[in-house]
């Protein structure tokens, strides 16, 4: 049977399966990747991600999500691949790589990686949904993949997987659909956030663009100002830090640890 060499990483509370597809001898699938990604059956991630070469820039990411959908862009995906690029001597430890959302540039130093994302775009603000049982005001932006963020008083008791799997599937969305956070704003530069994410179709431990999008987010709204720590459900805290001129973002960083967990072969 083919031997598939990975790393297992993580990094704010997301866990990736990492492989180097450069030769291109991965026959990547949607239904390899969930098989991959499913706990207990497989190695068990929120998503595999795959290293191809690129034309122009260091290497290109891929994203494939556990359900076996691909993903423009992740950010705390950015950050476990930079890692992985660097430790296989792929990079150094400054690098571009290409998304389906762009170029991403990267700083690895020792386990802390920064990643510069695109800049946001879609703003919408106050935006009234109506679900079934209530109507909710969401903020959206994308950086890099689409984020609708909710503001609450209590994170404890939000309806993370119940709203947050109808917002992602609701009409105004489609049909690409959203992924959805709801935060909690502690202090001026502190923030409790939980996510719903398009494509592990649940709660994650973290999201690293959903905690961009969030502090830009509120940054507009006037509740907070970079840089940001966003407090994840997993308990880890990923720095946000941008530029901000009235609802303009630029210059908009993400940073935080990134492990790895083992290396190991998987058969196909």
């Amino acid at each position: 049977m083919d031997k598939i060499y990975f790393t297992k990483m993580v990094a704010g509370g997301n866990d990736f399966v990492v492989v180097d597809n450069r030769d291109g001898t991965i026959d990547v699938s949607p239904g390899w990747a969930k098989k991959t990604c499913t706990r207990k059956l497989g190695i068990g991630a929120d998503g595999v991600l795959i290293v191809e070469r690129s034309k122009i820039a260091n290497f290109k990411m891929r994203i494939i999500n556990s359900d076996g959908s691909e993903a423009e862009m992740c950010g705390n995906g950015a950050r476990c691949v930079a890692k992985f690029a660097q430790d296989k001597e792929i990079a150094s430890n400054s690098m571009k790589f290409e998304t389906l959302a762009g170029i991403i540039d990267a700083e690895v130093t020792n386990q802390r990686v920064k990643v510069k994302l695109t800049n946001p775009i879609n703003l919408t603000l106050n935006k009234k949904v109506q679900l079934k049982d209530t109507e909710v005001t969401l903020h959206c932006l994308n950086t890099g993949v689409p984020h609708a963020v909710l503001i609450t008083e209590k994170i404890e008791n939000a309806s993370v997987v119940d709203w947050g799997r109808e917002i992602r599937w609701h009409q105004d969305f489609a049909p690409a659909g959203t992924n959805v956070n709801f935060i909690q704003i502690v202090a001026p530069q502190t923030i409790k956030i939980r996510t719903y994410e398009r494509g592990v179709e649940d709660e994650t431990l973290a999201c690293g663009t959903g905690s961009s999008a969030s502090a830009c987010l509120a940054s507009i709204l006037g509740l907070a100002s970079p840089p940001v720590k966003m407090i994840t459900k997993g308990n880890e805290i990923l720095e946000i830090d941008f530029d901000r001129a009235g609802e303009n973002i630029t210059n908009l960083y993400l940073t935080g640890d990134v492990q790895i967990v083992y290396e190991g072969v998987m058969t196909k």
